[in-house]
C-alpha cells in the first residue's frame, strides 16, 4: 500500500509542541540521527491535527548556531505522531556538533551530539554511561542528573524505558491512566517519560544507542507469548502498538521502523579501532521462557538446543559480526543476566528461567564460541535486575577448569524498585557458592566505563535516593578488565 500524502500544515503558534525535547543517536563517523517529536498536548495524543508540518533543522559546529554545516527539511506526519528522524549524513568524524529545529515560528532548545571516529583510525579512549529501568512511579530520574555532568562521549540504554503498568497512587510519581494496550496510550506513556527534566536534558547532550527489554511491551513477553495469557492476536496488536511507539520516540533509523508487529533492533555500530557494540534484542525472536518462567531448577526444556533467546538469524548475526571483528572490545549490549548464577542456597539449585540460565544450551554455545574463535576482549553489558552485579563468563560453570572469556556487567535500575539497599541476605547466602560473581549491590544508578586499547574501567555510581528528588551519587566500586586477560579485576 502506498504511503499516505499528507497535506502540510503549521503548528498552532500559540502552542510550544517542542515539550518532549531534542535527542540523537547510532552515531557513525560522517553522521548521526536526530529526532524530535511535535506535541504542544503531550499528554493527551500529542494535539496535533490530523496533518502533515514540514520541519526545519540544522546541525552546526558551534553551539551559537553561527557555522552551521547541514540544514534541512523533514516531514512529521501524524501516522508517526508527528516524530521526526533525520539521518545526517556529511560530517566529520569523532567531533561534538550541536543541532536545532524549527516548526513554524517556534525553535527547539539545543541538543549536542557526537560522531563516532573513523572505523580505520586508532582511538585512544572512549568514554560512556550505561543504564536501564526507569520506572517513572517509583522514583525520580536524578541519576540522569549527575550523569550529565560525567565526561562522556555516548550513553546506552539497554531496555525498560517505560512500564506499562496502570498508575498507582501512594508512590513517587503517578503513571496516567490505567495498563497501556493501544497505540494511544504507548505514545502517551511515552510522552509522560519524556516529559522529565533531567532525562530530557541527557538525551539533549549525548547521543544514545538504544535497544528494549519487556516493559516497552509486556512484563517478561516472550516473542508473540504475552505475561497474562492475552490471546495471541490481541497481543500482537499490543505488541505492533508499543513497537511504534517505540521508534516513534527513539533516534533511531529508518531501517528500524516497525512492519507490524516486527521492528528490526539488532544493530552494530564501531568506534574507531577500539570498541565495536553488538546490540541485541532478546525479547522478539524468543522462545518462552521453559520451566514455568520465575527462579526454578533446570527442567528438560531449558536444556533443549532448540530453545533460543535471539533466534537463530541473530544468533548467527551475533557470531559472524563477532568473529569479523578487529576492534579490541567487543562489545554485547544486551538485556538479561548472561551468567549461570545459582539463587538456591545449600544444595538447592534454582535459576531465573527469564535471563540466559532458561536458555541453557543456547548460552553455552555462545559462550563456546567465544572460548574457540577467541574474539578480542568479550565484554557483555546487561541490565533488567535494577542490581549491580560483575560476574566472569565461561562456557561452562560445572567445569571449574573451564576457561574465563569474558566479563558481564550489569547495571542497575534508574529509579525501579525504589531507593534500593546495599546488599540482600538472600543473595550474600548465594554469593559464595557462585565464584564467578565478583559484586553485588543493589542501590539504584549507572555504570560509567572508559574504555583504553590497554584496559576497560566500569565503575558503579549509586544514588543515595530516588523516591524523592535530589539525591546525591558515590562510586560504590570500579572493576577493571585488561587487554588480552579475560575476566573481571576489583580496580
Amino acid at each position: 500500500m502506498a504511503a499516505p500524502h499528507w497535506a502540510s500544515a503549521q503548528p498552532d503558534a500559540s502552542r510550544d509542541p517542542f515539550t518532549l525535547g531534542v535527542a540523537s543517536g547510532d552515531p557513525t563517523p560522517d553522521g548521526v540521527v536526530l529526532w524530535t517529536r511535535l506535541a504542544p498536548d503531550p499528554l493527551n495524543g500529542g494535539g496535533m491535527a490530523s496533518s502533515r508540518v514540514d520541519v526545519e533543522w540544522q546541525i552546526a559546529e558551534d553551539e551559537g548556531m553561527s557555522r552551521v554545516v547541514k540544514r534541512g527539511r523533514a516531514p512529521a506526519t501524524p501516522d508517526l505522531a508527528h516524530s521526526v528522524h533525520v539521518e545526517v549524513r556529511g560530517l566529520e568524524p569523532a567531533r561534538w556538533y550541536w543541532y536545532q529545529f524549527k516548526a513554524g515560528s517556534h525553535v527547539s532548545p539545543k541538543g549536542r551530539t557526537r560522531t563516532a571516529p573513523d572505523p580505520r583510525a586508532p582511538l585512544s579512549k572512549l568514554s560512556f554511561a550505561f543504564a536501564s529501568c526507569q520506572h517513572y512511579e517509583q522514583g525520580f530520574f536524578t541519576a540522569y542528573d549527575h550523569m550529565v555532568r560525567e565526561e562522556l562521549d555516548l550513553i546506552v540504554h539497554l531496555g525498560d524505558y517505560i512500564y506499562e503498568g496502570a498508575g498507582r497512587d501512594g508512590r513517587s510519581r503517578k503513571h496516567t491512566g490505567g495498563e497501556i494496550m493501544a497505540l494511544t496510550d504507548y505514545r502517551n506513556r511515552y510522552a509522560l517519560y519524556r516529559g522529565d527534566a533531567d532525562l530530557q536534558r541527557a538525551h539533549a547532550l549525548f547521543p544514545w544507542i538504544v535497544t528494549w527489554d519487556d516493559h516497552e511491551v509486556d512484563n517478561n513477553y516472550a516473542a508473540t507469548v504475552p505475561e497474562d495469557g492475552m490471546p495471541r492476536p490481541q497481543f500482537l496488536e499490543r505488541r505492533a502498538n508499543a513497537y511504534q511507539a517505540y521508534y516513534e520516540h527513539m533516534p533511531l533509523r529508518r531501517s528500524s521502523l516497525p512492519r507490524g508487529s516486527s521492528m528490526l533492533l539488532y544493530r552494530r555500530l564501531a568506534f574507531g579501532d577500539l570498541a565495536e557494540f553488538s546490540v541485541l534484542d532478546t525479547r522478539q525472536y524468543r522462545t518462552d521462557q521453559p520451566c514455568g518462567d520465575g527462579n526454578k531448577p533446570l527442567c528438560p526444556e531449558a536444556l533443549t538446543p532448540e530453545a533460543t533467546m535471539l533466534g537463530s538469524q541473530q544468533e548467527r548475526w551475533l557470531m559472524d559480526g563477532v568473529s569479523r571483528s578487529r576492534r579490541r572490545w567487543n562489545v554485547i549490549a544486551q538485556q538479561v543476566m548472561m551468567a549461570k548464577v545459582d539463587r538456591g542456597a545449600g544444595e538447592a539449585q534454582t535459576y531465573a528461567m527469564d535471563q540466559w540460565a532458561g536458555y541453557e544450551v543456547a548460552r553455552n554455545r555462545l559462550l563456546k564460541f567465544l572460548a574457540d574463535r577467541k574474539p578480542s576482549n568479550p565484554i557483555v553489558l546487561t541490565g533488567d535486575i535494577h542490581s549491580n552485579w560483575v560476574a566472569d563468563l565461561k562456557p561452562d560453570y560445572a567445569d571449574p577448569a573451564s576457561p574465563v572469556v569474558g566479563a558481564e556487567f550489569v547495571g542497575t535500575s534508574i529509579s525501579s524498585g525504589g531507593d534500593g539497599v546495599d546488599s540482600y541476605a538472600t543473595v550474600d547466602a548465594i554469593l559464595p557458592e557462585n565464584p564467578h560473581v565478583k559484586f553485588f549491590n543493589a542501590r539504584r544508578g549507572y555504570v560509567r566505563c572508559v574504555v583504553t586499547p590497554e584496559r576497560w574501567q566500569s565503575d558503579y555510581r549509586v544514588m543515595s535516593r530516588v523516591v524523592t528528588p535530589g539525591g546525591d551519587i558515590s562510586t560504590k566500586a570500579g572493576f577493571v578488565v585488561e587487554n588480552g586477560r579475560p575476566g573481571a579485576q576489583q580496580a
